[in-house]
Formats: structure tokens, C-alpha cells, sequence
């Protein structure tokens, strides 16, 4: 069978599905930038040279190879409600050590990136949840979902982080088993 120089009907299909596929990547990247914008917001780095060049995720590197100021960490603790003996564990240093550290004081490239995981998954958390305080109750109640444990106690790992992120996705689709 000859082919027809017609336009196929799957091209005018795909013509009529590029602009809903553009509107739709638009919408992740607006949906993207506000998550990045309130993790930043967390940190209470808003202006801050070191992020004021972070626009995605993968910008985030840079910061954690530059190392998170004290001062992230102290706004990230006002703002979650996670206790100094908690981050301590989390970031895995004494609480003696970080209260010696200055405001302006860098900590190092592992420690920054968990802060960063954290901040984001505390703006995750609050945008799945509606509120901050909501999310806080989450974190420190007994999951079934997570073996009966708190969602707090998986904080010290990227695994566990991640996890509870995938949590929140399901929770947010509705899915609570």
C-alpha cells in the first residue's frame, strides 16, 4: 500500500496535544520554583548571595558543595520544630558542636545537604498537609504506613527522607495504606 501524501491523522492529534504538553511542563515548573522558593524560605536564606542562583534542584549543589550557613540550620530548627538533640542525631555532630558554630559559620557538605533534604521535605510536608502545624503532628505521630514508627525517626538518612517524601506523594494522592 502507497502512502498518502495527506497529513496523517496522528500529526494533527499530536498538533492539538503540544500546547496542553507545554501548559502542563509550565505548570510543573511554576509548581517547581515555589517549592524551591519555600525551602529557601525555610532556611531563611531569602536574598542570600549563595541562593539567589538557585532555580532548580540541581542548582542546589553548588550551595552544598559551598556549605549552609549556621544560620540555615538555625532558622530550618525555628521553623520545623525539630530540637537541637534532634538535628544533632540527624546531622550527626554534638549539640555542643553546633552551638560553638557562628551564625556565618559554613558546616560542612554533608551536613548541608541534609539540610537541604530536610527543608524540602518540610515545604513538601506543609504543602501536602496545608500547614506547617499539621505537618509537625504528622511527623511526630505513629505511622502504620511506616511500621508504626514516626516519620521523625527516618530523618537521618537520605533513604529515610526519601521515603517519606514518596509518603507524602501517596498521601497526597490519597493513598494511605
Amino acid at each position: 500500500m502507497a502512502y498518502s501524501k495527506k497529513t496523517p491523522r496522528h500529526t494533527e492529534n499530536n498538533m492539538v496535544e503540544e500546547p496542553a504538553a507545554i501548559y502542563y511542563t509550565s505548570g510543573i515548573t511554576a509548581a517547581l520554583q515555589n517549592f524551591i522558593t519555600r525551602s529557601i524560605h525555610l532556611l531563611g536564606m531569602n536574598g542570600m548571595p549563595s541562593f539567589s542562583n538557585v532555580r532548580s534542584t540541581s542548582d542546589f549543589i553548588a550551595v552544598i558543595r559551598n556549605g549552609v550557613p549556621k544560620k540555615a540550620l538555625d532558622n530550618l530548627i525555628d521553623n520545623t520544630g525539630i530540637t537541637i538533640p534532634e538535628i544533632s542525631n540527624i546531622i550527626r555532630t554534638s549539640d555542643r558542636t553546633l552551638r560553638r558554630y557562628t551564625p556565618s559559620q559554613k558546616l560542612n557538605p554533608e551536613q548541608s545537604e541534609r539540610i537541604i533534604e530536610l527543608a524540602k521535605l518540610y515545604s513538601r510536608g506543609e504543602e501536602v498537609f496545608g500547614n506547617m502545624d499539621s505537618f509537625k503532628t504528622w511527623m511526630n505521630s505513629s505511622v502504620m504506613a511506616l511500621g508504626n514508627k514516626k516519620p521523625k525517626e527516618f530523618l537521618d538518612t537520605s533513604i529515610g527522607i526519601d521515603l517519606l517524601m514518596n509518603e507524602l506523594g501517596k498521601i497526597e494522592h490519597g493513598i494511605f495504606a
